[in-house]
């Protein structure tokens, strides 16, 4: 699969797909949540979700449900795409804490802002939000608390696999988990049936392989990027690749911070194949989209956005 990165805008997504009418449903879904929460967690909630958002979840709730129907989202699905962006910056809030992040989305991180209990309390506070604000929708409250559960197991997972000299099977495994959990779920979300899970899941696989590849890109450039990953011993896509080379793999285990630059400049070199790898799974996706929808082609332009992500 091919692209043409010049095409596509992130930050775009929701006019180049015909969405910006849903994003501004969701968007005043959200508003007046915020004005109802408690005052003294409102000025935190406020903050966390102010900022230029990229929705790349509610996106594929729509998506999905439009390739299905054709039609614009009914209440219950645009309530649980709000739902699930909430999830998503709850997810935010936790990765900021634990990365010790300062900013996020051009300011200072809710911790670096307000303190680390305070931050973690609104943490809190969302998740329960969500929960009641798809209350009536019974679908949406299963699909959500599995999903919550399903993104624990993921991160207990990935840190227990941390510095073993794993592949491509259980890299799998950990995307799945992860970024795939939350787009399954958003798929299921858009459709209310299971007809398009695996579509997202392949999507939300190829989404957190990108990401992979975008943050070595950013080491080897600035020096940054995925540097915490490789002092924790994460398994990325370029790092199950690179652990082909016992000599490597042994590296990639040991607590050695001298060995940083070593591995980086071999999780670069792991990069075309790492790319080649995404291209498969973006097919995979594609393959999906086309056995299972009725109007794929959002669906496909999501997955041609996706699939820039690794040089973003």
């Amino acid at each position: 699969m091919t692209t043409d990165r010049q095409d596509f805008d992130v930050w775009d997504l929701p006019r180049r797909m015909g969405l910006e009418a849903d994003i501004a449903a969701l968007q005043q879904v959200l508003r007046d949540w915020v004005e109802q929460c408690d005052s003294e967690v409102r000025e935190m909630v406020r903050r966390q979700f102010s900022g230029r958002a990229k929705y790349y979840r509610p996106v594929t709730v729509f998506a999905c449900h439009r390739a299905m129907t054709g039609e614009p989202p009914p209440a219950p699905v645009l309530t649980s795409a709000s739902a699930v962006e909430m999830i998503h910056n709850v997810s935010l809030i936790i990765d900021d804490i634990l990365d010790r992040s300062r900013f996020r989305r051009g300011s200072l991180s809710l911790h670096c802002r307000f303190g680390f209990l305070p931050a973690l309390m609104v943490a809190g506070y969302i998740t329960a939000a969500s929960s009641r604000l798809v209350a009536d929708d019974a679908y949406g409250v299963d699909q959500l608390s599995r999903l919550m559960q399903r993104l624990g197991i993921a991160e207990c997972l990935q840190w227990r696999l941390r510095r073993q000299p794993l592949g491509i099977e259980e890299w799998r495994l950990v995307a799945g988990e992860d970024t795939g959990s939350m787009f399954e779920t958003c798929a299921r979300l858009g459709t209310r049936d299971d007809r398009l899970a695996k579509f997202g899941l392949l999507l939300g696989m190829l989404y957190h392989g990108c990401d992979d590849v975008a943050d070595v890109r950013g080491t080897s450039a600035l020096g940054g990027g995925s540097a915490k990953d490789i002092q924790d011993g994460i398994l990325t896509l370029p790092a199950a690749i690179a652990m082909r080379d016992p000599a490597m793999a042994a590296r990639f285990a040991a607590k050695d911070q001298t060995a940083v630059a070593e591995i980086t400049a071999r999780l670069v070199q792991a990069l075309p194949e790492a790319e080649r790898y995404l291209d498969r799974l973006a097919t995979e996706a594609e393959q999906e989209a086309h056995a299972h929808a009725q109007f794929p082609e959002p669906l496909l332009q999501l997955i041609r956005y996706t699939r820039t992500l690794s040089h973003n």
